[in-house]
């Protein structure tokens, strides 16, 4: 698998919300409950893609660096939260599961991680 590395002000701008519910329920149904981890710390969310995608995406991935936007392919590597974790620990920064991952095999679709990050561009554009 591979990951997609979305900022948060993307995704918050999308969601419409800076509120963490309601950010994590509609990641879950803008992804159709695709696999997601937060990354409090870092102010980052990855979506869990299909390990084809950075190659597959190729260009669109290099267009979406301009938005802080990355893809972890081959050689990356990415902490994954026990699989309880589905909310913030009080007192850490530790990472969690923004949307838990149903199944090993179930990853978010990369045309619905496109879609996300179109519509954040637009959004993103707009403030500017």
């Amino acid at each position: 698998m591979s990951a997609v590395r979305l900022p948060q002000d993307l995704v918050r701008a999308v969601a419409d919300s800076h509120e963490r519910e309601d950010i994590d329920s509609f990641l879950d149904e803008a992804l159709n409950a695709g696999p997601v981890i937060r990354d409090p710390q870092g102010a980052r969310y990855y979506a869990l893609v299909p390990a084809c995608m950075p190659t597959r995406w190729r260009m669109a991935v290099m267009e979406w660096r301009a938005l802080g936007v990355k893809c972890l392919g081959p050689g990356s590597y990415l902490g994954v939260p026990r699989p309880q974790s589905t909310s913030p620990e009080p007192g850490t920064w530790n990472s969690y599961w923004a949307v838990p991952m149903i199944s090993a095999g179930a990853l978010c679709r990369p045309l619905d991680i496109a879609r996300l990050i179109a519509a954040g561009q637009q959004l993103t554009c707009d403030e500017q």
